[in-house]
């Protein structure tokens, strides 16, 4: 039945935020409110007779001047053409003024509506057209607000139900394809690793209720609690804020409508929304910045993110340190570090696996190919489409993908990481570059780690995030590579002998492959290699740079392993490295989950899961606990797996260990690759600077250099050869220590 508007009289007007049968036997509508507020020094008081004289004759009302309480700081001069219903609690009025930039207001509360709230020590509300049910912390500044109030069942944005609600108004988030198949269940603290654990294992159906459970039991489902600001607060030029939890020091201008939300915002990560956003059933992460006609529903940011110019985040998790603008985003899980900024791209039904970057004009995810819903688009660690690129469901990418500016038309599955995909019309095939980042693009690549470590400034950091390009995700996936384009190439050969080589058997195929890999250029340089199960379709899949690429990915290998090694060794003066090698004798952990940034084995996500279903962990705190104990062994697996990826690259048993030899071998080969890094660096950010056309837009060299800056000062150059002249260093003294 549709809603009515209901006429109240006296006491049930003040009585009706809670209905009496969800009030507990023995307490009244305040019990919770008493509960949340902050009694003040002192207590509060009833009106004394020659101040309600005073706030009659500043022509203020109330329907029960017993119900409105002060404290002993009080200057009635202060509250004026205001209207006061149900119990209003003042807190100390003073006689001075609140500043924050610009805006001064003076303390004390002028031609507002106030019903059944709690008002803060030396709080400016002025022209508030209707406040209830709020709690407003101290030092607050509230002006000019249309509607701002709490109801008895509100969530604050939790996906959770309150006392004799249907379960199905339980607020969900459909994230990765648009079935809503996916859903989970937001919660303040909620974490990026929380939502890919709910939303990726969804056949497990008793871990499934467990987390949903979790998530009811983190919240009280009773009834009747108030809505709260936080002090020093500034909330101005608003129109509807309803059900809204707001953190400290948040700043909120000209918003729109904010609606079944929590915003988290404290002194040292303050939040703000800015004009024209609608904020609606969602999480808002600390140190958050939302301005200029964002709509978000349905929705969870993590912290230190942003929405700007006009994005729309809809049934999507956001994780930490990312920025969006401009864009359309739809049922997504976005790991941290995502950057999207571009008016005209759209993202949809996806699961992006961090350090993302979406250009402008990209479409995943529109291009519908069936009658059904949207499917699904995968992304390791890295994804980074070209401008005006478009790419059908479903899709999986490795670690560090880069696609070409292209109309993809097919579905496509990319297991080679730092790649470059290409869609060649002329050609009518897709050409693959294994190791294009390594080869071509060293300056993005070393860059990555640092820039989005410096990016962060969370305080709060609570997901953990593996920022190395070098980490057992990626490097697991260029393993996996390698041993593709040893069968690939090895197929190229047996097809030019006029022989089938799935008549051959693996193991062989791969022997030819790396012989052939490892002999001379000119054969494997010869043979037309192609990739398999690659795209969907008859066309060829055309894997390009193939020798190349498989050197690249070995010494890619040797760089991960031997910095693992070398800082354990750094970090361990007395280890030498017959210490070290007795420390692994056990089998390469080929497994790892990227959970929400952080990775870990995927034997202890296992363990993990079977804890929470036997009920070991009985909360998101412990889940939360358990993710800090991984995250504190993880050094140590990544160090395991770093050095038994090595004796699997030099076909050494790790019961017997590398030898003197081969140790002083890695040691002189990571040194060239280390130098090999700080000069590519420098060669492909000099490309810009001898590109004709890049230069064609300045009058002579001088404008080019006042416009971009020289490149020998580039601080990123600079920092590259000051670290590998160290690493250079640091290798010397460990010569010795065998």
């Amino acid at each position: 039945m549709q809603d009515t508007v209901r006429i109240l009289y006296g006491e049930e007007l003040f009585n009706s935020f809670i209905e009496p049968k969800y009030i507990p036997e023995g307490q009244n509508q305040y019990y919770f409110r008493d509960q949340q507020v902050r009694r003040p020094e002192g207590g509060w008081r009833h009106l004394h007779a020659d101040e309600l004289e005073r706030l009659v004759l500043n022509n203020n009302t109330a329907q029960d001047w017993e119900k409105v309480l002060v404290t002993d700081v009080f200057e009635p001069r202060r509250i004026k053409n205001n209207r006061f219903y149900g119990l209003v609690r003042i807190g100390k009025v003073s006689t001075g003024v609140a500043k924050y930039h610009d805006l001064i207001m003076r303390v004390g509360i002028t031609n507002s509506v106030i019903a059944n709230c709690d008002i803060g020590d030396d709080v400016a509300i002025h022209d508030v057209h209707y406040m209830a049910n709020y709690i407003i912390g101290d030092h607050c500044i509230v002006f000019n607000i249309q509607e701002m109030c709490t109801t008895d069942h509100s969530k604050f944005g939790n996906g959770i139900v309150k006392e004799g609600e249907d379960p199905e108004v339980r607020v969900s988030i459909d994230v990765m394809n648009e079935t809503g198949s996916r859903k989970i269940y937001p919660f303040d603290g909620m974490i990026a690793a929380d939502a890919y654990l709910q939303a990726k294992y969804i056949d497990d159906t008793l871990l499934q209720d467990k987390l949903q459970q979790f998530t009811q039991n983190r919240f009280d489902s009773r009834r009747g609690y108030y809505g709260t600001i936080g002090r020093d607060c500034v909330i101005k030029n608003s129109a509807i804020i309803k059900d809204v939890k707001i953190g400290d020091c948040c700043y909120i201008k000209g918003a729109q409508k904010l609606k079944n939300v929590t915003i988290n915002s404290s002194a040292e990560e303050p939040t703000q929304v800015g004009e024209g956003t609608i904020l609606v059933n969602g999480i808002v992460g600390y140190g958050c910045h939302i301005f200029y006609n964002v709509i978000a529903v349905r929705f969870v940011m993590g912290n230190n993110s942003n929405l700007k110019y006009g994005s729309r985040l809809i049934h999507s998790f956001l994780g930490d340190n990312s920025t969006i603008s401009c864009c359309e985003v739809l049922n997504n899980l976005i790991f941290p570090a995502h950057e999207q900024h571009h008016n005209n791209s759209f993202l949809v039904a996806a699961v992006l696996m961090g350090q993302t970057n979406i250009a402008a004009g990209a479409t995943l995810g529109s291009n519908h190919n069936s009658r059904t819903n949207d499917n699904e688009i995968q992304a390791g660690r890295g994804f980074w489409p070209g401008l005006c690129s478009s790419v059908k469901h479903s899709c999986k990418f490795a670690s560090f993908t880069l696609l070409s500016k292209a109309d993809y038309p097919s579905e496509m599955n990319i297991p080679l990481p730092f790649s470059l995909v290409n869609n060649n019309v002329s050609k009518n095939e897709l050409e693959v570059v294994p190791a294009f980042w390594w080869m071509y693009d060293m300056y993005a690549l070393a860059r990555n780690a640092w820039k989005y470590k410096t990016r962060d400034k969370r305080v709060r950091r609570l997901q953990h995030i593996e920022f190395d390009a070098y980490a057992p995700d990626s490097m697991e996936e260029v393993i996996e590579a390698r041993k593709l384009l040893e069968l690939w190439i090895a197929n190229a050969w047996y097809v030019k002998q006029g022989r089938d080589p799935e008549q051959i058997e693996t193991d062989v195929r791969r022997k030819k492959g790396r012989e052939i890999l490892n002999g001379d250029a000119s054969l494997a340089d010869s043979l037309e290699v192609l990739g398999v199960n690659m795209e969907k379709g008859h066309r060829k899949v055309h894997i390009l740079k193939v020798r190349r690429a498989y050197q690249a990915y070995g010494d890619m290998l040797v760089y991960y392993s031997m910095r693992n090694v070398l800082d354990y060794m750094k970090e361990n003066p007395t280890a030498t490295f017959a210490t070290f090698t007795e420390l692994f004798h056990d089998r390469r952990q080929r497994e790892w989950a990227n959970l929400g940034g952080q990775l870990m084995q995927a034997s202890d996500l296992e363990a993990l899961m079977a804890d929470i279903r036997n009920g070991v962990l009985t909360s998101w705190d412990a889940i939360h606990h358990r993710y800090d104990e991984i995250w504190m062994k993880y050094r140590f697996d990544k160090l395991h797996h770093a050095y038994l990826s090595l004796c699997y690259l030099l076909e050494v048993d790790p019961q017997t260990g590398l030898s003197e030899e081969q140790w002083t071998d890695m040691l002189n080969r990571v040194q060239d690759i280390q130098q090999f890094v700080c000069d590519q660096v420098y060669l492909s950010r000099k490309k810009d600077y001898e590109n004709i056309y890049r230069k064609a837009t300045y009058r002579n060299e001088a404008e080019m250099i006042a416009a971009i800056g020289p490149l020998e000062e580039n601080s990123f150059i600079k920092q590259v050869r000051h670290e590998t002249e160290q690493f250079k260093s640091e290798i010397g003294e460990l010569y010795g220590r065998f």
